[in-house]
């Protein structure tokens, strides 16, 4: 059996999947991780292979990829429910494509923006939402986001019946566009926790401007998520990378886009470049890996702030303040995921091989989205852009010709501050942005203290510490 562990030990081990992502967190604060990753068969990998190769980037060949990622990890009597539905489950999180571009002989851009809000969180805050509700539970999600998850996670809640959404995001630290679609969602003023049709106004959603940066709102949903009574009371559960139903299905376009490349790099696996700050992606990429999925060497590509730069360089990285920077959705001092990567290299020093990871200065960002266009033949967003950078500094090392894969983690039109004056020229916005930028947005401020958004969280949608702003 499969079953989930916190990585602390302070909490009951032996936990189903469906448990685990009810919680969010652990009891004992801790993340929790599965006892064990199952390995890919000889036969399964076939089948993958099949459709990756017959259709790259398809939604029926991800979805079927999905599935039987996940359905290992579904082994508990507890699961039952999501055992059955999960095919379905799966077809409702990869309704978009994710096209596997290629660049030149050596690069292919994996393109992880074409859900509903034009980053790479879609497909897996698709797949909580659905799990969530099919195991009929009923709650309060809370999500701390540093740009995108905040409003694929609201985009995926809104208007679920039994539902209610607090969105977390720093003032001042995401783009103005970031901002408003972190705000467009349900209305958030509602009495009501469930029901409505999915329009602005149907009240499960709430969204708060923190006073102080990524770091700190991830602290306080920790917080919150930590405390016995509230979670009782309240039905608390995560949406973010801290949740392993948001973080498993990131190893579908992995395993997917492995296998769709792997019969062109002659004996050497692709290689990924995974532009990241809070280390979900890269720890989904490893997982899929362990599992026997034909993933070559990783790297991380982050911005100034480098704590997975340091723990991959030193073994080590000491909590500090984050910094803004272009690619402000990697603005992240304190990644959550290196607890369990810490766990699990020191149950199998080689689970993190091949694993490098660089930092980019704001200037090298800049450039290389200036750049793209030219250089690629594409538009990119800033974060996509670190990863381009960093592959470019990879090969100039030289001594690998493998192919690689670069991961476009968001729509470059939702920084339009920083990508537009580079290129000189308007991103046109995909329809489904335009749609949501559209839409009336609000926010509410709140203080950089996990009591406040506790006191938030009993006082439910009708407290009013401070009007919204538009």
């Amino acid at each position: 059996m499969i079953s989930t562990r916190s990585r602390r030990g302070g909490a009951p081990a032996g936990v189903s999947f469906t448990t685990a992502i009810r919680r969010g967190l652990a009891p004992d604060g801790g993340l929790y991780l599965p006892s064990r990753l199952p390995g890919v068969t000889a036969v399964t990998l076939r089948t993958l292979r099949e459709a990756a190769v017959d259709a790259p980037g398809s939604p029926e060949a991800l979805a079927l990829t999905a599935r039987h990622i996940l359905e290992p990890f579904l082994d508990d009597p507890a699961d039952a429910v999501l055992l059955e539905r999960l095919p379905e489950l799966c077809r409702h999180a990869f309704e978009a494509p994710i096209p596997l571009r290629v660049l030149d002989e050596r690069t292919s851009l994996l393109e992880l923006h074409h859900g509903p809000t034009a980053a790479f969180k879609d497909m897996a805050a698709r797949f909580l939402a659905g799990a969530l509700s099919a195991v009929g539970m009923r709650g309060h999600v809370l999500v701390a986001t540093s740009g995108d998850t905040g409003s694929a996670v609201a985009a995926a809640f809104e208007g679920r019946p039994g539902f209610r959404v607090s969105v977390l995001f720093p003032d001042r630290g995401v783009s103005d566009r970031q901002a408003h679609l972190l705000s467009c969602f349900g209305g958030g003023d509602a009495d009501d926790a469930g029901g409505g049709s999915g329009n602005v106004g149907s009240g499960n959603v709430r969204s708060y401007r923190v006073d102080g940066t990524f770091d700190d709102a991830q602290a306080m949903v920790k917080a919150a998520l930590a405390d016995p009574e509230l979670v009782r009371e309240h039905g608390l559960t995560s949406a973010n990378s801290i949740s392993l139903g948001r973080l498993l299905p990131q190893a579908t376009w992995f395993a997917h886009s492995a296998l769709a490349r792997e019969g062109e790099t002659k004996g050497a696996f692709p290689g990924f470049v995974i532009p990241g700050g809070n280390f979900g992606h890269g720890l989904a990429a490893l997982w899929a890996r362990h599992m026997g999925f034909p993933l070559g060497p990783i790297h991380l590509a982050t911005n100034r702030n480098r704590a997975l730069v340091d723990w991959f360089d030193h073994g080590r990285a000491d909590p500090r303040p984050s910094v803004r920077t272009p690619a402000n959705a990697m603005d992240v001092g304190v990644p959550s995921n290196l607890e369990r990567l810490r766990f699990q290299v020191e149950g199998d020093p080689a689970f993190a091989r091949d694993v490098t990871a660089s930092a980019v200065g704001d200037r090298e960002i800049l450039s290389a989205v200036g750049r793209a266009p030219d250089r690629w033949g594409v538009t990119v967003c800033p974060h996509t852009a670190c990863a381009l950078h960093a592959l470019e500094a990879l090969r100039a090392q030289g001594g690998d010709g493998r192919p690689w894969i670069v991961l476009a983690t968001a729509h470059p039109a939702k920084f339009p501050e920083v990508v537009e004056p580079r290129i000189g020229a308007e991103v046109p916005l995909p329809p489904a942005l335009a749609r949501l930028l559209a839409r009336p947005a609000r926010a509410h401020d709140i203080g950089a203290d996990p009591e406040a958004l506790k006191d938030e969280v009993r006082n439910g949608a009708e407290t009013r510490r401070s009007p919204p702003r538009s």
